[in-house]
């Protein structure tokens, strides 16, 4: 009776160490941010994201923000407004972006960009987001894809006056070589390591997706710029 008691008091403490260090890794994880040495850091958040207060943001230390404003061809993010007038008020830096579809023409995505953001010769250089989605299971061919790009960024740079950054996953630059096809600066995408996938030195790094910060309810993408 003594050695099963004795075993289940092991047991026990062996949970409870496995718990807290749960516990530690997860306070870690969703806490963490790179060092002081990347001087600008910020946030990119969507719709999802749900309301934000920008201030409590610029507080936990944002420099900057990007907004997502368009998805696809036909879909216009329903907080871009909201969040574009409240990151002037605050004086956070602010860039909008798009998250691109690869199964809708670059035009018609270009189009709706371009019709949804203001021109503003103070705002951050668009972003393009480019990944996989579950709704676009196509897969057209590399030539065809990076051609369509060409096309979006054409139409983009030609109504903001400044080039394109390309945020890329692995996975799809793996894909398309994007960041070796496509010379515009790179927007490099990989939690608590910096990624070595692109094929030019990105400029952006996404550095934690899962972050947590007053003023956002819910988890938040964190980044920093190339020092």
């Amino acid at each position: 009776m003594g050695r099963w008691k004795k075993r289940i008091g092991l047991a026990g403490a062996a949970i409870i160490t496995i718990g807290v260090a749960y516990a530690a890794g997860w306070t870690w994880m969703h806490h963490w941010r790179p060092s002081d040495k990347y001087a600008f850091q910020g946030v990119d958040v969507a719709e999802a994201n749900g309301a934000i207060d920008w201030w409590a943001v610029k507080r936990a230390g944002a420099d900057f923000a990007y907004v997502r404003v368009t998805s696809g061809a036909d879909r216009r993010d329903a907080r871009f407004q909201e969040n574009w007038a409240a990151l002037y008020e605050t004086g956070l830096r602010r860039g909008a972006s798009h998250l691109y579809s690869i199964c809708r023409l670059a035009t018609d995505q270009a189009n709706l960009f371009n019709t949804t953001v203001p021109r503003d010769d103070s705002a951050l250089p668009a972003a393009l987001e480019l990944d996989f989605a579950a709704d676009c299971p196509t897969r057209p061919a590399p030539q065809i894809v990076l051609d369509e790009l060409r096309r979006y960024i054409t139409m983009v740079e030609s109504h903001t006056g400044k080039p394109v950054l390309l945020k890329v996953s692995k996975a799809f630059d793996a894909a398309y070589g994007v960041t070796l096809a496509i010379p515009r600066p790179v927007w490099a995408v990989q939690d608590f390591f910096p990624p070595d996938y692109p094929a030019r030195r990105w400029r952006m790094w996404q550095a934690n997706g899962t972050r947590r910060i007053d003023g956002v309810d819910g988890p938040i993408h964190w980044d920093v710029v190339a020092p």
